[in-house]
């Protein structure tokens, strides 16, 4: 297909990659064309000045960029450009609000949205293994779920537009209370005397054990937290979940808690340390 990915970070840039070997003809744009430039030295596909360019022609339009407004400021210039029935998938996590007004926009131009943010992190999206939550028509899914696959290891449609976000949120809300949980255990496990490396060999394998056990525990015990998903991209997906629950009434006093400890993390410094360096907060001299 002919497909146009618009946004090189971390994860764009890896994602971007994989369609283009998986056959794709692929286009890309970045706000800094530098990175854009050089994934075209990397991959071979082209790198183009405006979204607009990027997107001419284009079946598919694949975004992965920063907030809510960097997709209202996109969506219309690719949806101008792109092929008629072509389809806008949007990987960034932002509002359930915004999707469904793009999902509007996008029906009102003849063509489809589907928000589609990812769970898996950098090391997801260089190994293809993303986790896709997907919003928006069936068939715009169905269409669109062999191309993302060359990313991901599974996509999921949760409903009609919006909804999403509103899963990518669920899985932030979880995210956020096992990961302090997990600082907690090995705050107190060093406090405590024991050895942590002895503790996670007693208890991974039991009730207690999950993805971020077994990935961030080691690196927390070492005070390492120079990878993964920044402080700042949490607090701000923080803040939409937040949002949307104030609109819907759910209680979440325990997710409203940590997003308080992200931001004693990022007061001492740490807004692009990993989400595992709420273990700093507890290890920080009072």
């Amino acid at each position: 297909m002919k497909i146009a990915f618009v946004g090189l970070g971390v994860m764009g840039f890896p994602m971007a990659g994989h369609l283009a070997r998986a056959g794709h003809e692929v286009s890309v744009f970045n706000r800094s064309p530098d990175k854009a430039i050089r994934w075209s030295g990397v991959h071979g596909g082209r790198a183009c000045a405006t979204v607009a360019e990027a997107s001419g022609g284009c079946e598919v339009v694949a975004l992965c960029v920063g907030n809510d407004d960097d997709v209202r400021g996109v969506v219309p210039q690719a949806l101008g450009a792109m092929a008629a029935d072509g389809i806008i998938v949007d990987h960034t996590t932002t509002s359930a609000v915004v999707a469904r007004d793009m999902a509007a926009l996008a029906r009102t131009a003849g063509r489809w949205f589907v928000d589609a943010p990812v769970s898996g992190g950098q090391a997801g999206a260089e190994n293809g293994q993303l986790t896709v939550m997907a919003g928006g028509d069936e068939g715009a899914v169905e269409r669109i779920a062999p191309v993302i696959a060359a990313y991901s290891k599974a996509v999921k449609r949760i409903g009609e537009a919006g909804s999403g976000q509103l899963a990518k949120m669920v899985n932030q809300i979880c995210i956020a209370g096992v990961v302090q949980g997990l600082a907690e255990a090995v705050h107190f496990s060093k406090r405590a005397g024991i050895d942590p490396g002895l503790v996670y060999d007693a208890i991974s394998k039991g009730a207690a054990q999950s993805w971020q056990m077994d990935n961030r525990w080691a690196t927390m015990v070492q005070g390492k937290f120079d990878f993964g998903f920044a402080v700042d991209w949490m607090r701000k997906d923080l803040g939409l979940v937040l949002d949307e629950a104030a609109a819907n009434g759910a209680r979440l006093d325990m997710t409203a808690l940590v997003d308080g400890y992200y931001a004693q993390v990022q007061a001492m410094g740490g807004n692009r340390w990993d989400t595992s360096s709420l273990a700093a907060r507890l290890d920080k001299p009072e």
